[in-house]
């Protein structure tokens, strides 16, 4: 259920955004919301849409992982039904009224606060607690940080609320969760698939992720983003270094598993770029790059993981082959392909630009409808194998 919701907000996010987007370019006048749209559009990407495929999947394997007990259904069914209550009343009150936004928050925090309850069960019960589990719960309280901050954004309009609101979603919540599930999976998942495969998952790199993402943000929030590069760039290295020791090289010999490959070599491309654009801000005192390497995180990474592991994760448990046919690649394509034209939109001023921006969240758009109507129906449908779940 919470990979569905994830399925039909990949959709109406972006519809929203580019009706936006439309509306900027004077095909219709500016939406009319109640807060600003960008900030809107940050909330939808960063806890309106991801969180959904993160909850699904941590609900079923953190007991897999560990060895504790099952999450009960009545835990999970609960957490579903506050976040979508929640999304359903975001979306009515951006263009209603304030109290309506808050109200829907409110039911996000109940809602993210069920789900990190039913883990933490799982966690204080099981007998092989890993470090992986442990900073997922930290950046998941992380993440109900953030929305509360948002909230404090929605009453009193402070800027300082929404950008502590971005930088905790993004940075202490987004980041360490796609990262950790991909240092646990992707190696394990490469050893399942090929063959004579030593799987290597070096100790030190969810320790310096963090040690990284945090560095960041104190950097950005006290005004030090010149400086930047030297929380950016050990990250950047490592992301590369990741790709590199885990045989992105070898990983096309399966679909499936080259989609995980291809979506974490965008986090190494985005820390990259914003190693870049913090250097030239220290010796030119100029932003080239501007939302570059936001896009790069967000669409290439993020989104290309969510995918990548969404579409191994809906085959596995309809008790389908873990084969990837040609619409899930493409889709993957199509991903690709709206992160390079959202990247090179911010190199080209005025209309081109905007041209290009408007380009990318089509490509996004068509990608994912493609997308759900080939697995949204999975969700509704008994395993192929009759087995439960």
């Amino acid at each position: 259920m919470m990979f569905f919701a994830g399925a039909v907000q990949t959709v109406l996010v972006m519809l929203l955004w580019l009706a936006e987007l439309w509306g900027r370019a004077g095909w219709w006048a500016p939406l009319p919301t109640v807060i600003p749209s960008t900030w809107a559009h940050a909330f939808l990407m960063l806890y309106g849409l991801f969180p959904f495929f993160i909850f699904g999947f941590l609900l079923t394997v953190y007991p897999r992982w560990m060895g504790g007990p099952t999450v009960p259904a009545s835990r999970y069914v609960a957490a579903f039904g506050f976040l979508a209550a929640g999304m359903i009343l975001f979306y009515a009150g951006l263009f209603t009224s304030r109290l309506v936004v808050a109200a829907s928050l409110a039911l996000q925090l109940v809602g993210w606060g069920v789900t990190l309850h039913a883990l933490l069960a799982v966690f204080l019960q099981a007998p092989k607690r890993g470090p992986h589990e442990r900073l997922l719960n930290l950046a998941l309280a992380a993440g109900m940080l953030g929305i509360a901050c948002f909230l404090a954004g929605v009453f009193s309009g402070a800027p300082m609320a929404f950008l502590l609101a971005r930088e905790f979603g993004l940075w202490l919540f987004l980041v360490p969760v796609v990262f950790l599930v991909a240092h646990r999976m992707i190696p394990f998942f490469s050893q399942s698939a090929l063959i004579n495969y030593m799987m290597v998952r070096p100790d030190w790199g969810p320790s310096l992720m963090l040690l990284c993402v945090v560095g960041h943000v104190l950097l950005e929030l006290t005004g030090q983003t010149a400086w930047r590069f030297l929380a950016d760039a050990p990250l950047a290295l490592a992301a590369l270094h990741h790709s590199w020791i885990w045989q992105f090289r070898r990983s096309f010999h399966a679909r499936l598993l080259a989609m995980l490959h291809i979506a974490f070599l965008w986090l190494g491309i985005g820390m990259t770029l914003y190693t870049v654009q913090s250097l030239a801000l220290l010796v030119t005192g100029v932003d080239y790059l501007g939302r570059a390497p936001l896009h790069a995180l967000g669409i290439g990474f993020f989104t290309g993981m969510v995918v990548a592991m969404a579409s191994r994760v809906t085959l596995g448990h309809s008790g389908r082959a873990l084969e990837a046919n040609d619409l899930t690649w493409y889709v993957l394509f199509g991903v690709n392909i709206a992160a390079m034209l959202r990247i090179v939109a911010e190199f080209l001023p005025g209309t081109v630009g905007g041209i290009l921006n408007t380009l990318a969240a089509a490509t996004w758009l068509l990608s994912f409808l493609l997308w759900g109507w080939l697995y949204t129906p999975m969700y509704l449908r008994p395993r192929l194998d009759r087995k439960p779940g």
